[in-house]
């Protein structure tokens, strides 16, 4: 029993493996190669031509005793085109000296050789080889002496091949040039086909396993999405009414949040022919090809509508016209982008084309290209809130082998901020960490060594720090998280640790609440917190150190923003000097006069100084629990929310209400508080703090 059972398996694997090797597709017949094997067999007859089938004779001295004295020479015959003289043997001679000339008698190629010429032999030159001839056969009879012939002909092949190689060189290195340029998708990278469409088709014969229940997280900009397939398969239900499909679709959001993931399920839900190209794939080195690629991706798309096109980072050829470098220039990409213009607006009002795009830089687009009637959707995804965050853990978590004790709430909490594609990468530095560790499942504890690898960098616990520089990083972190404890608005702290990680010596984690509304006082709160290390240092060393660098840029921007951008100072009033369109950023000028830039600076200086002795009177006030905290520092490294607890006593969180300003969307550049996690200083040679992924930038902001 045992022996058959251990046969079937190996039967059913044998089965499989053919069943796998019949679905494999043949590869495709290539007809270079017949152009390969044409050129060879050309060539190997030109050289091979004419008497190189011939016996040769070694040398002179041979041919003179064996062959010319004894008078079995019937005529010889030099050939000066390549060199040889042809020896005729006498038919006497062949039939009594047959061990001798059995070579002459064979039948090279196929045909018979008793005629002659029967071997050759090679010469250096004509006349020094009629003189030794000469002079070989003076004491012979005159009647008996052998004249020879000249054959004038002329080697052709060798000629014309050395006219055809270098040309067919030449070609052949322009077609190489060529099929490099265009890449695979220019039409198998002939010359001809440079001007053809890159796109890549997707249609009911490519399987696309991506659908909208992988997409996780982005629930409005689904149904948006959802409702642009809904049109494609059943465009009746929407034209009966009057109503016109939208020729366009646009994605926009920060990188990581699943555009890109969205498209991919578009093409798998859609069941319609997909077009799929980067935007950079319109730009060539060719003046017209990006412009010609355009024309040919929207006539296949019309010849199989109903169909969508898809242009991921359109940015690369949708930015906004007349801003080149060099003016008056012929710009490739406008002239592109000039003819993506006319494509768009030159559909037919059912024709069944709707053109998908996605960007991360909406703000540099030309306008034309946003206008109703060419981009008639903008679809906005976001960063994930809360719950957006628990769906999308529940995506990347179903593969991995976790242990009953990891809650996917607890994760979402502690990843404020972060993108899709963060998310997925904590997931799997999880599995890592558990691997590296030799676990059979992955743990709690991982996940929040996998958001600390990703937040805060990686721990070197080997840096060499000296016994004072290590007490002033205690003192410095537990500044910090004494501060952020005993005031009410600022975020509360999960983790503090003085062991280095990334480019910091130590850092502080905290759970901001996910708030769309700041006030004035949370934000004092937040600049308070931020200055806890610098205070903690001035009050216990009396000076201070460079670690609190990017605790001041932050400090600063947000005492700048409070000002200029949120209008929450009283001299400066309820005015805004930010400039969403971002203009700003390419001007020299400011939008304000000397008189109020000196006003301004006044006004941060004043903030910053007013939290800055605030932040020293709470420490003054708590110095007792400040060592405390900072010797549990130095003992342990790594102290927790319940050692903050045991020591100040849980933190007031006052639920009154506060006078609320709305946070605009638009602000890119200014640091929102609520998306602080992590807070890293005390370092000389590069003090650089670590924190969280913001929800406005790709990298977080110091």
């Amino acid at each position: 029993m045992s022996d058959q059972n251990t046969e079937k398996p190996t039967e059913q694997g044998s089965k499989d493996k053919s069943k796998k090797k019949k679905v494999l597709p043949n590869r495709p017949f290539n007809p270079y190669w017949i152009y390969v094997v044409i050129a060879v067999i050309l060539i190997g007859q030109l050289l091979f031509s004419f008497s190189s089938g011939l016996p040769k004779i070694d040398s002179w001295n041979e041919f003179k005793t064996e062959m010319l004295l004894p008078g079995d020479v019937d005529k010889i015959i030099i050939v000066q085109a390549e060199r040889v003289a042809q020896i005729y043997i006498k038919d006497a001679a062949l039939d009594s000296k047959p061990e001798l000339y059995s070579k002459a008698l064979e039948k090279p190629f196929g045909q018979a050789n008793s005629k002659g010429p029967h071997f050759q032999i090679s010469i250096g030159n004509a006349e020094l080889f009629v003189k030794q001839l000469d002079e070989a056969q003076k004491d012979l009879p005159t009647e008996d002496r052998i004249i020879p012939e000249y054959d004038n002909r002329t080697n052709w092949g060798a000629d014309a091949l050395s006219w055809l190689l270098p040309i067919a060189l030449m070609v052949g290195l322009w077609i190489f040039i060529m099929r490099r340029m265009s890449g695979p998708g220019g039409g198998g990278g002939q010359i001809f086909n440079i001007g053809k469409s890159k796109a890549v088709l997707f249609d009911k014969n490519t399987q696309v396993k991506v659908t909208f229940k992988d997409v996780a997280g982005q629930e409005e900009a689904k149904e948006e999405i959802e409702e642009i397939v809904d049109f494609l398969k059943n465009p009746d239900r929407y034209t009966a009414l009057g109503a016109h499909i939208p020729k366009g679709v646009l994605l926009v959001g920060p990188p990581g949040t699943g555009k890109t993931l969205l498209a991919k399920a578009v093409a798998g839900e859609a069941q319609v022919p997909f077009f799929s190209l980067s935007g950079s794939d319109f730009v060539e080195m060719f003046v017209g090809v990006g412009a010609s690629r355009v024309r040919d991706l929207f006539k296949q798309a019309k010849e199989k509508a109903p169909s969508i096109i898809f242009i991921d980072e359109i940015d690369a050829i949708g930015r906004a016209r007349g801003k080149s470098a060099a003016q008056g220039s012929n710009d490739e990409r406008e002239n592109t982008l000039n003819q993506l213009l006319t494509e768009m607006d030159g559909f037919g009002t059912n024709s069944g084309v709707i053109l998908m795009a996605a960007t991360n830089r909406a703000d540099i687009l030309d306008r034309a290209l946003l206008r109703p009637g060419r981009f008639d959707r903008q679809i906005h995804v976001d960063m994930p809130d809360l719950n957006e965050r628990k769906e999308i853990f529940k995506v990347h978590l179903k593969p991995l082998k976790l242990d009953d004790k990891v809650d996917v709430e607890f994760l979402a909490k502690q990843t404020p901020g972060f993108s899709g594609a963060d998310i997925a990468n904590i997931c799997n530095e999880a599995a890592l960490i558990a691997a590296r560790r030799k676990k059979k499942m992955v743990e709690k504890e991982d996940f929040i060594d996998a958001v600390d690898r990703v937040v805060a960098g990686l721990e070197k616990k080997n840096r060499i720090i000296t016994p004072k520089e290590k007490k002033a990083i205690a003192y410095h972190e537990a500044g910090h998280a004494a501060v952020s404890w005993l005031t009410e608005h600022a975020s509360p702290l999960i983790k503090v640790t003085i062991v280095p990680r990334g480019r910091s010596l130590g850092a502080a984690w905290y759970l901001p609440e996910e708030r769309q509304l700041t006030t004035a006082a949370q934000m004092m709160d937040e600049m308070c917190a931020a200055l806890g290390g610098r205070a903690a240092e001035q009050v216990v060393f009396g000076e201070v150190s460079t670690g609190a660098l990017s605790d001041l840029e932050k400090v600063t921007k947000q005492a700048y923003s409070m000002v200029s951008v949120y209008g929450l100072n009283d001299k400066i009033g309820n005015i805004s000097f930010y400039d969403s369109s971002g203009q700003s950023d390419y001007s020299f000028s400011k939008p304000y006069s000397e008189k109020t830039a000196e006003l301004i600076d006044e006004e941060v200086k004043i903030i910053v100084d007013g939290a800055y002795q605030r932040t020293m009177q709470i420490l003054r006030d708590n110095r007792d629990k400040l060592n405390q905290l900072a010797e549990l520092l130095l003992e342990k490294e790594v102290i927790f929310k319940e050692d903050m607890v045991r020591i100040f006593g849980e933190k007031n969180t006052s639920k009154e209400e506060q006078p609320l300003i709305h946070k605009e969307e638009v602000v890119a550049s200014i640091e929102a508080p609520t998306e602080k996690t992590v807070e890293a200083e005390q370092s000389n040679e590069t003090p650089v703090e670590t924190e969280n992924k913001t929800t406005e930038s790709d990298e977080p902001t110091a």
